[in-house]
Parts: structure tokens; sequence; C-alpha cells
């Protein structure tokens, strides 16, 4: 795994390593569906909070191994970085927590419309609060996403809460990370700790009280609930570092593998309905994307001429 020094010499171009990085990374989360699959009888809250906490020795044990714990020193005793790190720790639980349930409750689905949705919000709100000029393209790209919010919307008589939640909590993260001065190991782990904070106690309570899972159920649950930081924190800190070693048109197109894994997993494994109005939704959300990444990758090209 890639060191987080500050020698890291950092190209604007595609390597070996760093792609296989983040197709390991996002093949990992691709297949993530399956084991929240196999823990969807447990509680939510539970395994949310077991996720956070068996993260951190697995963040700690790389932290080491990379000889960078002295910028988590700093971190903690800066109150503005550790202020922005509560934040961003927030915003991922309320994230992990949406993805776990919705898996569980059988919506698998509208996890994949989320994660395909979130892209082009991030380039929203690059426009909106980093006031960056929008392309045309990506003007009709984030128009037709907002007509297949409206169908699906139309359709169920609501807001598709699961996959709007999960756009918006990953969009504001992944903004709200690149304000944090450290580095992606670092910041996992600063993070993880953070939430672990309150999910220790609620884990010994449940399991004092005999509601836990971990120590009160079958060796099954014992081992899937303690793989979970493994589950967690591997593809993140995988694809972290991964990320430094490819440019950002080969990012931005390899983003795609994780949420249409989880839409043939939810369709075919998972036996989710796929009803003509969800798919007409798909598909106009499948050509944003098209029109999203044609006109990054001419932006690309034209800077590199």
């Amino acid at each position: 795994m890639a060191s987080d020094t500050t020698s890291d010499i950092i190209k604007n171009e595609d390597t070996p390593r760093g792609f296989a990085f983040g197709l390991t990374a996002y093949f990992l989360w691709g297949f993530l569906p399956f084991y929240l699959k196999a823990v969807a009888h447990i509680p939510s809250l539970e395994v949310l909070a077991h996720r956070a906490i068996w993260s951190v020795p697995v963040a700690g044990i790389v932290l080491v191994a990379l000889r960078r714990t002295a910028d988590l020193k700093v971190a903690l005793k800066t109150p503005r970085m550790l202020g922005m790190a509560c934040l961003t720790a927030a915003i991922i639980m309320v994230n992990w927590g949406i993805y776990v349930w919705a898996v569980a409750a059988g919506r698998a689905l509208d996890a994949a419309l989320g994660y395909f949705i979130n892209p082009l919000f991030s380039v929203f709100l690059a426009a909106v609060i980093l006031k960056e000029k929008l392309a045309p393209a990506q003007l009709v790209a984030i128009g037709l996403v907002v007509v297949a919010v409206a169908i699906l919307t139309i359709d169920a008589g609501g807001l598709p809460w699961v996959s709007i939640g999960l756009t918006v909590t990953w969009g504001f993260y992944a903004l709200f990370r690149k304000t944090l001065p450290i580095g992606p190991n670092q910041g996992f782990f600063l993070e993880v700790l953070l939430i672990s904070i309150p999910c220790l106690p609620y884990v010994v309570w449940l399991e004092a009280t005999g509601q836990g899972h971990l120590l009160h159920s079958t060796g099954w649950d014992t081992f899937i609930l303690a793989v979970a930081g493994l589950v967690t924190a591997v593809p993140l800190m995988v694809y972290a570092n991964g990320a430094k070693l490819l440019t950002l048109s080969t990012i931005a197109i390899m983003q795609y593998i994780a949420p249409t894994m989880i839409f043939l997993i939810a369709v075919f494994a998972f036996h989710e309905p796929l009803s003509l109005v969800k798919l007409g939704a798909f598909v106009l959300i499948w050509a944003a994307l098209a029109i999203y990444t044609w006109s990054m990758l001419r932006q690309v090209r034209g800077r590199s001429l």
C-alpha cells in the first residue's frame, strides 16, 4: 500500500499500480451488498456501530506500518482540523447507515441509483459552492438526472429518499473531505475513531443487556461482525492510495463500476423488482453519465493538446 509521505511524487498520469488499486477498491465496493445482506437480520444501527469500531484497529495498523501517526497527533491538537473531521465523520456515518438499511430492506436498486447520481451531484455542488463553471453538456446531464428523479418521485408518490440521501451525503462528504488537510489514511482513521466514541458504549450496552449479536448469537454472527472493519476499511484505504496514481478522468470512469455491480446484484442475485418506470429512470441517468463522461474526456484531451 502506498505511503502518505510528503515526498510522494504525484504525476497526472495513470500507472499500472494505481489502476490495480482502483480496480480492487471498486470491485470490493461492488461486492459489498453481499456482506450487507449477510448481516441483514441484525439491526442496522448495530451493524453500523461495528463497522466503525472494527475499522479503528485496521486503520491503526496501516498507519503504524506507514509510520504516519505523527500527522494524526497534529490533527488531534488542531481544533479546526478536529472540528472538520467531526463533520465528515458525522456525514459518512449517515451515508453508511442509509446504505446498510437499504440493502437489508431490499432496496439495493435505490442504493445503486444514488451512487450513479452522485458524480453529477458533485459537479452540481462544485458549480454552486465552489463557483465552477459548468459546460453545456454538464448542464444537460444534470437536467436528465432531475427529470429521472422527478419521474421516480411521481411514480412512488414521494421522493426516492434512499437514493437522494446516499447522493447528498456522499457528495457533501467528498466536498468537505477535500478541506481536511490530512492524508487519506490518517483522515479515515480519525473519522472512524470519532465515530466509535458513541458506538463503543452502545455496543457494550447491547451485549450487557443480551441484545447484541457479537457474543449472544451464533458463531457466524460473531465472525461477520468482527470482519466489519476489514470490509469497511480496506476498500477505502486501497482507493485512497490508488487515486494518487491515476488521472481524474480514469477515476471518474472507474467510479461507475461499483454502482453497476450493485445494480446487477440487486436484480439478478437479490431479485429486486425492476419496474419499467424505474428502468426508464436508470436509462436517463446512464445517458446523463455518458454525456458527462464524454464532456469531461473532451476537456481533458483539450488540455493535453
